[in-house]
């Protein structure tokens, strides 16, 4: 099959969030397929200026089409502009006028789509936000799949958004918590979905069985922390010159990630007597403190990243708004336990179905649950291997990928019924009764009886529990 995927931004530079996922999965699906990439000349999604050249390129087996954006991004007038949409009455046009100044705009994406989507079996949308998906989706919505990682934001709210997600022919959700949440804002009429996310390497002979790792659990205690790890781990630290125990952070290094209050808190728990130290690797958004206990790392490689995550003796991930987290996930895989930010219910349910990380509220969770995981070596191990038992469990490639072959399967028109697709095509804009078909249920997990559910149930005294929680 020939595959285009969409996506605001591409390249190894730029790791993490959707773009950093939409080329993990075209990377494995291009070793089966032909596969294209329509994007932008755009590397900082802040201004959209054109850097990558425009036109065709080859990246890691993949082809990249970019397409330059036809203006910059403002963010300071853009921030006025968005206060206005999401809180005073406003007119469609006025939607897309926002959709416009966020960019990236480039009318000559979409107009390559509409000369060429007939070469292209299936169209992948990644993000439901940006322009190129708004214009791009309407051109062949019954062969387009989208995969929104999506979360609470007001943007969601906006009517332009309405229409995105009912023209998709199937959606790629990251987690059963975006499945929810979307479903709840919009009337869906997917002909297929799936819950999927996205794969996850786990270091070579660390495919353990579900009844291998509960066996493996140790009950927790006190240990001292040993300085160094062997490998490419003790490579990372010496190269960067981390000789005690250390929190790590991985991403755009941004106050929209929760960076900011990451710094905070971090500096709550060193003055309530932790020790250690936090580095930050990534592209750096913000200025970082000047403050031995703070190291910046930079942009890593995928290699030394991974090998920097495995050095870490705990990985906090202090974002609000994930729909996936594959900072968590890669995380889980190399057996490093974490720390996440309770405001996402997502990185909440990673935490309560893996049993391999804790999630804070505020700076005081913040600060017992890291100096709980940083005193006990003993839970840290259990946590490790809780974490990898539940990447082999969900989020192996082979599994990832067969789901995205089932999706494909049931898009293309001889694995789908004749009458449903013309019926679709006929009468497109009315809702269908029954009309959405799932290529699986996503599996429920089971959850800790010692768990209260949802956001709804945050009391006090289910907070204080928190940091106790594996």
């Amino acid at each position: 099959m020939k595959i285009a995927f969409i996506v605001q931004r591409y390249g190894t530079e730029i790791l993490g969030g959707s773009e950093y996922h939409c080329r993990l999965i075209a990377e494995r699906l291009a070793e089966r397929h032909q596969v294209d990439v329509l994007t932008s000349c755009a590397r900082d999604y802040i201004t959209w200026q054109n850097e990558y050249p425009e036109g065709s390129d080859r990246v890691r087996g993949v082809t990249v089409r970019r397409f330059p954006t036809t203006q910059t991004r403002d963010l300071e007038s853009f921030n006025q502009f968005s206060d206005r949409i999401f809180h005073a009455p406003h007119s469609r046009a006025d939607e897309m006028e926002w959709l416009r100044r966020q960019g990236p705009w480039m009318p000559a994406l979409t107009e390559h789509l509409e000369r060429h989507h007939q070469q292209y079996d299936i169209l992948i949308f990644f993000t439901y936000l940006y322009a190129p998906t708004v214009t791009g989706i309407r051109v062949a919505p019954h062969k387009s799949l989208l995969v929104p990682t999506a979360h609470d934001e007001p943007a969601i709210r906006l009517g332009i958004y309405e229409d995105v997600f009912s023209a998709a022919a199937g959606i790629v959700w990251n987690t059963e918590v975006e499945r929810r949440f979307v479903s709840s804002q919009f009337e869906l009429r997917t002909l297929v979905e799936d819950v999927v996310g996205c794969g996850v390497d786990l270091p070579e002979g660390e495919a353990i069985t579900d009844r291998e790792d509960r066996e493996k659990v140790a009950p927790p205690s006190r240990e001292a922390i040993a300085s160094h790890l062997e490998g490419p781990a003790n490579t990372f630290r010496r190269r960067h010159r981390i000789h005690t125990p250390f929190v790590l952070y991985g991403g755009r290094i941004d106050r929209g990630k929760g960076c900011e209050e990451l710094l905070e808190y971090f500096q709550h728990y060193l003055g309530d007597g932790g020790d250690a130290t936090l580095a930050l690797m990534g592209t750096k958004l913000m200025p970082l403190p000047e403050d031995p206990h703070v190291r910046f790392a930079g942009l890593l490689p995928d290699d030394e990243r991974l090998h920097a995550l495995e050095a870490a003796t705990v990985v906090v991930v202090p974002s609000p708004y994930e729909s996936l987290s594959l900072l968590a996930l890669e995380a889980f895989a190399v057996g490093t336990p974490v720390l996440a930010n309770a405001r996402s219910e997502v990185l909440v349910e990673h935490c309560r179905q893996s049993h391999a990380g804790l999630f804070y509220e505020d700076r005081w969770e913040f600060t017992e649950a890291l100096k709980l995981l940083m005193q006990d070596a003993a839970l840290r191990d259990a946590m490790g291997r809780n974490g990898k038992a539940y990447v082999n469990r969900h989020y192996k490639w082979s599994t990832i990928l067969g789901k995205y072959e089932r999706l494909f399967a049931r898009l293309r028109p001889e694995g789908r019924e004749p009458e449903r697709r013309e019926g679709r095509d006929r009468d497109r804009d009315k809702p269908r009764e029954g009309g959405r078909e799932r290529t699986g249920e996503p599996r429920r997990e089971g959850r800790d009886p010692r768990a209260r559910g949802g956001r709804s149930d945050r009391s006090r005294g289910d907070r204080r529990g928190r940091s106790r929680k594996a």
